[in-house]
């Protein structure tokens, strides 16, 4: 009997194996799916910034590269981003012309423009909106 008492002090069960086994299995399941979790965060982290940019890219061009026109546009920018251009009135006041005689109407346009993108949750999207003037007579700023 003393020879099992000796082996049993210093070895492990083939039970205790196996739990120690299974609890360490357990612990990089954990491990991996903080790892991943971590990895798609990030990745939509840079993506919505990526968007945003775009975004302001687009707010940027309105009244400058395309005039003040009352309606919706809508384009592909590549990478799975799509954009949405909305132009609204909102408030209009008369004046007049750089050359003092031609009555023009400045008017106050509402301007938003929305990037949305496929997302591993649905859809995302990123929504600017600003306040620009323009005339009415020559459609922009």
């Amino acid at each position: 009997m003393s020879v099992d008492r000796a082996s049993r002090a210093y070895g492990f069960t083939l039970l205790e194996v196996v739990i120690a086994l299974a609890i360490a299995g357990l612990a990089l399941v954990v491990l991996f799916r903080a790892g991943s979790g971590g990895l798609v965060s990030v990745d939509t982290a840079a993506r919505a910034e990526e968007a945003l940019e775009r975004a302001q890219s687009h707010l940027a061009a309105v009244g400058h590269d395309a005039a003040l026109v009352a309606g919706n546009l809508t384009g592909d920018d590549g990478g799975g981003y799509r954009w949405t251009l909305r132009v609204r009135p909102l408030a209009a006041r008369p004046s007049l012309a750089p050359d003092g005689v031609t009555p023009i109407a400045t008017t106050l346009f509402s301007v938003e423009v929305a990037i949305s993108w496929p997302g591993p949750a649905g859809e995302r999207s990123v929504v600017l909106r600003t306040l620009r003037m323009g005339d009415v007579a020559s459609g922009g700023a």
